[in-house]
């Protein structure tokens, strides 16, 4: 069993900084990627940003600049830092990660639980 915890969010004027964490516990054997995205009301899910075991990361083109993802990979955690934050990044953000299970080495994709971002003055 793995579990996905996010922490982080919350309401923030255009402008200011947020900092989102996403924390993996359980059977994990290994993880591979890690990742955010968001889903604002009436629209589709979007990646926000991506984090490979090794390689460079990815960015959506809407917060590219603006947003940072990193990993600690001994806490089995992934960031993202988001500044210049705008009305338009409102959303449920969602962190997720593909981990190899320890139990059966098979390798499945996790998600958490979603996080409220609103930016609003």
């Amino acid at each position: 069993q793995v579990h996905l915890v996010q922490s982080g969010g919350g309401l923030v004027q255009p402008g200011g900084s947020l900092r989102l964490s996403c924390a993996a516990s359980g059977s994990i054997f290994r993880i591979n990627a890690m990742g955010w995205y968001r889903q604002a009301p009436g629209k589709q899910r979007e990646l926000v940003a991506a984090i490979p075991s090794g390689g460079t990361t990815k960015y959506g083109d809407s917060v590219k600049g603006r947003f940072t993802i990193s990993r600690d990979n001994a806490k089995n955690t992934v960031y993202l830092q988001m500044n210049s934050l705008k009305p338009e990044d409102t959303a449920v953000y969602y962190c997720t990660t593909t981990i190899v299970v320890t139990a059966t080495l098979q390798t499945r994709e996790y998600w958490g639980q979603g996080t409220q971002v609103t930016v609003s003055s």
